[in-house]
């Protein structure tokens, strides 16, 4: 069984960083893409950002230059660097994960982190 936990949100002021991480555990053989989305309540959810295993990111328009997407595949771990936060980036902070086990490849994600920005 595979569980992605994350971990790393808050409350910050509007210009502060943040820094979340979620560790990928279980029955692991590989690791395809590893992404994180945001949903804030009554809308749908969006891609913040993702990595694919041989390092090519995308990243949504409205945190280009402020998020950073990176991992450390020896711990199974992706990272998202939050900085010039803005109260519009408040939301609820999904990790997504493409990973490979003995059944096969699937989707998976985290139970979610709140990430609130105050102005």
């Amino acid at each position: 069984q595979v569980q992605l936990v994350e971990s790393g949100g808050g409350l910050v002021q509007a210009g502060g960083s943040l820094r979340l991480s979620c560790v990928a555990s279980g029955s692991i053989f590989s690791i395809n893409a590893m992404a994180w989305y945001r949903q804030v309540l009554g809308k749908q959810r969006e891609l913040v950002a993702s990595l694919t295993s041989i390092g090519r990111t995308n990243y949504a328009d409205s945190v280009k230059g402020r998020f950073t997407i990176a991992r450390d595949n020896a711990k199974n771990t992706v990272y998202l660097q939050m900085n010039s936060l803005k109260p519009e980036d408040t939301a609820v902070y999904y990790c997504n994960a493409d990973i490979r086990t003995h059944r096969g490849s699937s989707d998976y994600w985290g139970q979610g982190t709140q990430v609130t920005v105050s102005s």
